[in-house]
């Protein structure tokens, strides 16, 4: 009999343990217990895509949220063509102004993420992957389009990865007060917007306000489709390029997914959605979670046959599940392969 097989893609569990991470817990567990395990962490294109896709890791000081100077990495893939990556985040994300209480949103600024995007291109990438997540801006992208300037992704495929599909002219609404800022300021910023987005109409003829995702990362992916880039779903393109697809051929005996914490979102455009789309029902899935909202928990029991979901304090423990999220992945996967039928 030849060991089952299982296929780890799991998302991160935010601010505790990254992709890899619990990836490697849930390797640990397959071990463990007789089980082979192909190990491929994937993101939804927002924070966590360099550690999901590695790659030769570069850093560039560049011009951070608040102005102030920031050493952020960014990587280059190898190949054809060659691909360099870049997460919004480590050069405009919240964290690195100090979360909500420390940014001040009218100010916050993408400049960073163009910085990043034409290292990128000086260092020869062919194509630019830019993961949006994490902002603490709301500039539309303005930021970025004015440090980049109209030519220089001239002849780059520039690729836009999208968690979400918020137009353009809703990125205050929706994120501004995740980002700090008040009613007044959401106000303005909404204004500020429509102006910007008047500006790319004149400036590049394109109108951004008609394209689902632009408003991802307050609109910075809405100011790099003005410059020309395509705007994808975030977790499909990182599935491609970390070679999830492949992975799941022949399909493995088990997926295990998850992420910090299940809720509505989870299905729409993040990691668990995206790997439960992709097996479509071919073969079991785990969903092992910190955290999770009950009613979706029992969508996807009634919607999705074959999908079993592990919430870490149920599964081995609440004071188990404190003492480090990688220990209590790997355990309650070990406890779900355990309980299931054997593999002929």
């Amino acid at each position: 009999m030849s060991m089952p097989r299982l296929v780890a893609a799991p998302d991160k569990f935010k601010g505790t343990a990254s992709a890899a991470e619990v990836a490697a817990a849930v390797g640990r567990a397959a071990a463990t217990v007789g089980w082979q395990a192909t190990l491929v962490p994937v993101s939804d294109g927002g924070e966590g895509l360099l550690e999901a896709v590695g790659g030769d890791v570069r850093v560039t000081r560049v011009t951070g949220p608040d102005g102030r100077p920031v050493d952020a990495e960014w990587c280059l893939l190898r190949g054809s063509p060659s691909t360099g990556v870049v997460e919004m985040a480590r050069a405009a994300g919240l964290t690195l102004a100090g979360g909500a209480r420390g940014n001040d949103p009218e100010r916050a600024t993408t400049a960073g993420v163009g910085q990043l995007v034409a290292a990128a291109v000086a260092a020869g990438a062919e194509r630019v992957v830019v993961g949006c997540g994490g902002s603490a801006t709301t500039d539309g992208g303005r930021g970025a389009v004015e440090a980049l300037g109209p030519d220089a992704v001239a002849g780059v495929e520039l690729v836009v990865a999208c968690d979400v599909s918020t137009a353009f002219l809703d990125a205050a609404r929706v994120f501004g007060p995740q980002k700090g800022a008040r009613p007044d300021q959401v106000a303005r910023l909404a204004g500020r917007l429509a102006q910007t987005a008047a500006d790319y109409r004149e400036r590049f003829g394109v109108d951004v306000t008609s394209l689902a995702g632009a408003g991802a990362a307050g609109g910075l992916a809405g100011g790099l489709a003005a410059l020309g880039g395509r705007l994808v779903p975030g977790f499909e393109l990182v599935a491609d390029l970390v070679g999830l697809p492949g992975a799941l051929e022949p399909l493995p005996d088990l997926v295990v997914t998850g992420e910090g914490r299940l809720d509505g979102p989870s299905l729409e455009g993040k990691v668990v959605g995206g790997v439960l789309d992709l097996v479509a029902g071919r073969c079991p899935v785990l969903v092992v979670a910190g955290q999770a909202d009950p009613a979706v928990a029992r969508r996807l029991a009634a919607e999705r046959p074959g999908t079993t979901v592990a919430v870490l304090a149920e599964a081995v423990g609440l004071a188990e599940a404190m003492a480090g999220v990688g220990r209590a992945v790997e355990q309650a996967v070990v406890r779900a392969l355990a309980a299931r039928p054997p593999v002929t």
